[in-house]
């Protein structure tokens, strides 16, 4: 079934029908969670909430999951990163590369040390206006496909990306590599996730060599960053990508019945 599943969307890509299908997913999706959608808007009026095709690119359409379940991962990636960093009690500066319309970032002002300085850029301009009109506590910005960041060198301690190098080519991948490490202070620690080994039996037969191979796996012919351009990285990869910085943890989390198929969590340390 997985790699059926892998063999579709390469159809798909190859017609250039993929973000059509895409599409009809999220009006289905829209269709199928509307009541479940509605009774928690109703239950929650005070909580601002993005538009639902933001919502659906970024994540999941489901209210619910992008709330308490982004709450959740902002505790999560504190929990697993606070430990590393210099000082909890020091004026640390934070970035959420990649922040979508706000799930994880929302939550991070509730659970960091009252001086922190939180920041967070994303590509989609709709997601950053929506962004700057309704979160508070975070300065927001724009930033493009490609590199540069409009920050100086080293001006952060603690850098996070949930799920963004799984939408960029190799070539980006290289090239925000360089600019995350041009940003982050030196000690400083970044925290990203990538679709790793849980991933592997979703990958149609050509695919699964070329991941098995130790090199990643990338299925574009979409536009790239969009949800529907997907990469997938051995962890040979990543040790090329990291080079002479040091990987703190690499873990592969569990696959729960019923649950999203985990991604690979990796924390490295700036050298």
């Amino acid at each position: 079934m997985n790699n059926w599943s892998g063999r579709l969307s390469g159809i798909l890509r190859t017609l250039g029908w993929l973000h059509r299908a895409d599409y009809l997913r999220y009006a289905f999706l829209k269709l199928k969670n509307y009541s479940k959608n509605k009774a928690f808007k109703k239950e929650h009026p005070h909580i601002a909430l993005p538009p639902d095709y933001l919502m659906y690119e970024s994540f999941q359409l489901d209210y619910q999951k992008y709330y308490l379940g982004g709450r959740q991962t902002a505790e999560w990636v504190w929990g697993e990163a606070s430990p590393f960093l210099p000082s909890v009690n020091s004026d640390l500066q934070i970035l959420d590369w990649g922040c979508g319309p706000g799930r994880v970032v929302r939550h991070l002002p509730d659970l960091v040390p009252p001086s922190t300085k939180i920041f967070a850029t994303d590509y989609n301009q709709k997601s950053i206006e929506w962004n700057h009109s309704n979160l508070l506590g975070i300065e927001f910005g724009i930033n493009q496909l490609s590199p540069p960041l409009n920050f100086p060198d080293q001006t952060f301690h603690f850098i996070y990306s949930i799920s963004i190098f799984t939408h960029l080519s190799e070539a980006m991948h290289k090239a925000w590599w360089q600019e995350i490490m041009r940003i982050l202070q030196p000690g400083g620690i970044f925290f990203f996730t990538t679709q790793g080994a849980n991933f592997i039996e979703k990958l149609a037969p050509d695919e699964k060599k070329t991941y098995l191979d130790g090199r990643m796996v990338v299925r574009g012919q979409v536009k790239e960053g969009h949800r529907t351009f997907s990469a997938f990285h051995p962890p040979e990869f990543i040790h090329l990508l990291v080079g002479h910085h040091v990987v703190l943890r690499h873990q592969t989390p569990p696959i729960q019945k019923g649950k999203a198929t985990p991604q690979d969590v990796w924390i490295v340390q700036k050298t």
